[in-house]
């Protein structure tokens, strides 16, 4: 048995649902264990172009189990409509392969127009929400006023319940912000058009999973977004409002007792932020507009243009920390193929002092990049496979990253498709 994680080291948008579709090849499960709809991980294999939200990445792969645990923001209409639109494509989605955690709670339909009115009223203070409910489903949560999905098994007392949150949040809705209240038929019709479908996927997770441990299965445990937007450990507030970091992956997934063997953490080969608040290593004006030309940076989930850079080695070292993380994969590594010199933030200026630790948050905004730079390899990397056959320059660059957050590099991707990845030896590695 083998216990894995796939986590983000950075801000987010690293390429998680790439490597997990890859390596889910040598797992038996895939568990999504935290966060909900608000983000996308895009896989390109062979049944096409997907850009997953609520899904687990593993869902190509057949004969492995896919769940959602108990710390996911299930948006029963907003899975619905994913299920669609990937079993168009030919891919297989039922209950012999999609599990749903019974203490997963719901995403009500007012999370998302709550969100939205929140970031009108903060204005140019927003947080840079997607707008999909997220925070203010995460605040219900730890107020205990959600419903969980195996409620739905509870008809009598599902009604009472979401009767007396109606009561309650619909003081929000209309008086701190003047919006039109929910009625019970809007609850009836979400309750029939979108939560009567995911009944089929609802089971107990947990058994299952702990069933799973003692029968020998390898579990895999997928993140969403990265170190930086941790709750409790990111770049508060402007982070994710769950727990984005490894140590959290068994208690969200519902197995508290499981170990993990490994954790690989996902660091893009240069820096990339969707979303509002201190970015140290930014860049500007023709340079980042070249930049996000060249890796399509775009969200998934919302199509903003992402805040683009070169990589952070202080954030990427702090992530590395935070993480726990045993083994590195560098993703869009063949992205940046056109430049000449290629810039890294080695090192950041605070107070006129140049420092090596990730600051405070209140601190960051005063916080300043130090640059230095490495010969760019300037040909097409994309059809390399092996290391030995990269550029010395290249060679060069991932060897510094390595050396610089003290973990192992042991994937690097030189392209979206599944097939596009240098797995290095041991002997390779610094």
């Amino acid at each position: 048995m083998s216990n894995c994680a796939v986590v983000g080291i950075n801000w987010g948008d690293e390429g998680k649902g790439r490597m997990v579709d890859l390596l889910t090849k040598d797992y038996d499960v895939v568990v999504r264990f935290q966060g909900g709809g608000n983000a996308g991980h895009t896989v390109i294999n062979e049944n096409g172009k997907f850009a997953l939200h609520l899904l687990p990445s593993g869902v190509f792969r057949k004969g492995v189990v896919n769940v959602l645990g108990n710390s996911v923001a299930l948006d029963p209409e907003n899975l619905i409509k994913e299920i669609q639109e990937v079993t168009s494509k030919g891919v297989a989605i039922t209950p012999d392969n999609l599990m749903i955690s019974d203490r997963a709670s719901l995403l009500l339909p007012w999370h998302r127009e709550l969100d939205e009115l929140e970031e009108q009223r903060l204005a140019d203070k927003k947080y840079g929400s997607t707008k999909q409910g997220i925070a203010p489903f995460y605040s219900d949560k730890y107020q205990k006023k959600t419903i969980l999905a195996g409620e739905l098994f509870y008809p009598d007392e599902l009604r009472e319940h979401l009767r007396e949150l109606l009561e309650w949040k619909n003081l929000t809705i209309t008086r701190v912000y003047g919006a039109k209240p929910y009625t019970t038929d809007m609850l009836e019709e979400w309750l029939s058009k979108y939560c009567n479908k995911i009944k089929p996927f609802i089971s107990d997770v947990g058994a299952y999973l702990t069933q799973a441990q003692a029968d020998g299965k390898n579990i895999l445990f997928e993140a969403q977004l990265g170190s930086l937007r941790d709750i409790d450990h990111g770049i508060f507030p402007y982070t994710t409002s769950s727990n984005t970091l490894a140590a959290y992956a068994p208690i969200g997934a519902g197995v508290p007792s499981a170990k993990l063997d490994d954790i690989i953490g996902i660091v893009k080969a240069y820096s990339t932020c969707v979303g509002e608040g201190p970015f140290v290593c930014e860049m500007f004006g023709d340079e980042a507009d070249k930049l996000r030309q060249m890796g399509f940076e775009y969200g998934a989930k919302t199509g903003r243009p992402r805040r683009v850079g070169p990589l952070d080695i202080v954030a990427t070292r702090y992530g590395v920390e935070m993480q726990g993380a045993t083994a590195i994969a560098i993703t869009k590594l063949d992205i940046l193929s056109y430049m000449d010199k290629i810039p890294v933030c080695t090192h950041y200026l605070l107070n006129g002092k140049q420092t090596d630790s990730f600051p405070f948050p209140t601190a960051l905004k005063n916080a300043q990049p130090v640059i230095e730079y490495f010969d760019g390899w300037k040909c097409d990397i994309s059809h390399v496979r092996k290391w030995e056959e990269l550029p010395v320059q290249a060679q060069e660059y991932i060897a510094f990253i390595e050396k610089q957050i003290g973990c192992p590099i042991k994937y690097i991707s030189v392209g979206a498709e599944r097939d596009s990845i240098i797995i290095r030896n041991t002997e390779d590695m610094t």
